[in-house]
């Protein structure tokens, strides 16, 4: 896994004081040293304290090292939120091997291309997915176990693990034909990815982060490697998201920050047990993982009673967000780039930056920058640069004072008789109906014109001629309405957490 980054910038970012120079499981000692008694997880088991933790994370290691896992080596995991993931990320890293977390529901053509591609040694899961695992150990080289969390030993040799070397590989949410791999360092990870949810903690505040997402998405990485390791916080987890369990666990937890994507929060919003719930222990709610749109934006403001904080960022290397004082006006916007997390420029198709109101691709650089894609060097030739850029597919623009607008992505486009047009300019349109609670837009195919546009919405009673009204009077050109309008209960969500448009598209499709 060869950093794609020049050592010279990773040095000066070093001598900036960027990172901290130790590894993942060296930061959580730390902590454990530091303050054993403070909890450090609480999820549907109860809670862990840092020291209970520990003994945990070094019967896991010896464990993984008396099955013949060793430094260099690649760990897979595939774990509900919890305990058990926790574990299993801080012991793979106490044995300098790497891990790589993908959540529950890759169906067994992506775990076979996963495992594959990584060459992964060994993979760690629930008792009850065993058995296909093991299908998949019998067709796979150099696949040597399939385990489960409960695996002890007695000893493992400490080692110490180069902070610059591979700690773990995020799975992108599978845009792609296949989900990328992307490796990241150890000081990537917990010191860039660290130092943007550092900005989240407000002075002399505490981090006691609720995580409504997968830990094994890229966004969930900021859970054990950072809340834990890098921060010594507490991580509040559930094993799956449901909005009524997670408004149960906001009035037990007493979390101080609720990390989720938008569709989440106006799940928790629209519920009726949310009039009931206390969420007065809440300093900050960080939607990410999809476009957040300013109906929400305000509706979580209103609701939670706290800074609002909207966060763009992706598994190939890029990350900005709003600041905690930044006013109600840039919540929209992904924010001013902090340059202890990543530099980011606006490019056009030959990589020349663009001025402010250019909209163009979004590259991005910095402390956090992974070192490279596995399993596909095409990867690395198409979106790496050989000064260290990584080019996102996102299109965005920067404002004259600095803050950036992600206004899609370069590939997701509906094309309709030659025009184009962007799926998430047209959802932020739906999105500002007084009722519209949650909206999703993609593209159909259609004999005549190549694709037409469908949006999916929940909205109950809302008619495709009141829509195109409203969407009238708020100036969205007429070309760009949608065609076709399904009503749902809710939107489906993917293993990552994030809408699931594959699932709308067929469910559209089976319709027709």
């Amino acid at each position: 896994m060869t950093d794609l980054v020049p050592a010279a910038l990773r040095q000066e970012w070093a001598a900036r004081g960027h990172y901290a120079g130790r590894d993942i499981h060296d930061l959580f000692l730390g902590h454990v040293r530091a303050a054993p008694d403070r909890t450090a997880i609480i999820d549907d088991a109860g809670e862990l304290t840092y020291a209970e933790l520990d003994e945990r994370v070094r019967r896991l290691a010896a464990g993984l090292h008396e099955a013949g896992i060793r430094a260099g080596e690649v760990v897979a995991t595939q774990l509900p939120n919890g305990r058990d993931t926790c574990v299993a990320d801080l012991a793979v890293a106490a044995l300098g091997a790497v891990v790589l977390p993908f959540p529950i529901g890759r169906g067994s053509v992506e775990a076979r291309s996963i495992l594959t591609r990584s060459k992964a040694a060994a993979v760690l899961v629930t008792p009850e997915t065993v058995p296909p695992f093991e299908g998949l150990r019998r067709e796979i080289p150099g696949l040597r176990h399939v385990l489960t969390p409960d695996i002890a030993g007695q000893t493992f040799p400490r080692i110490p693990t180069d902070p610059d070397g591979p700690a773990r590989i995020l799975v992108s949410s599978g845009s792609e034909a296949e989900p990328k791999l992307v490796a990241y360092s150890h000081n990537a990870l917990a010191c860039g990815r660290g130092a943007f949810i550092r900005r989240l903690i407000p002075p002399g505040g505490e981090l006691r982060a609720l995580f409504l997402l997968p830990l094994a998405s890229s966004f969930g990485s900021n859970g054990s490697t950072v809340t834990l390791a890098r921060h010594g916080g507490t991580l509040v987890l559930q094993s799956k998201f449901d909005a009524e369990a997670a408004l149960r666990l906001i009035g037990r937890a007493r979390p101080t920050h609720l990390i989720g994507v938008p569709t989440m929060f106006r799940m928790l919003i629209g519920h009726p047990a949310f009039a009931i719930t206390d969420t007065s222990s809440l300093r900050v709610v960080a939607p990410g993982g999809a476009q957040l749109d300013a109906p929400t934006a305000h509706a979580c403001r209103d609701a939670f009673g706290c800074a609002v904080v909207n966060v763009y960022g992706s598994a190939d290397g890029v990350n900005c967000h709003t600041a905690l004082d930044d006013p109600p006006s840039r919540i929209t916007t992904a924010g001013r780039p902090n340059p202890a997390v990543a530099e980011i420029r606006i490019v056009d198709a030959d990589l020349i930056p663009q001025p402010p109101g250019t909209i163009g691709e979004i590259v991005a650089r910095g402390p956090m920058s992974p070192l490279c894609y596995v399993g596909d060097d095409t990867l690395n030739t198409r979106y790496r640069t050989p000064d260290g850029w990584v080019r996102t597919g996102d299109l965005g623009v920067f404002d004259a004072e600095g803050y950036l607008t992600v206004v899609g992505r370069l590939k997701d486009v509906v094309i309709r008789g030659g025009a184009n047009i962007s799926p998430a300019e047209v959802e932020r349109a739906i999105a500002a109906h007084p009722a519209v609670r949650d909206v999703a837009c993609t593209g159909l195919p259609d004999p005549l014109m190549g694709e037409r546009l469908c949006a999916f919405a929940v909205a109950p009673g809302l008619t495709l001629a009141e829509l195109g009204a409203f969407l009238d009077a708020h100036g969205l050109d007429r070309f760009k309405h949608p065609e076709r309008l399904v009503l749902l209960d809710s939107l489906p969500l993917n293993p990552a957490g994030k809408v699931a448009k594959d699932v709308l598209r067929e469910h559209a499709l089976s319709r027709q």
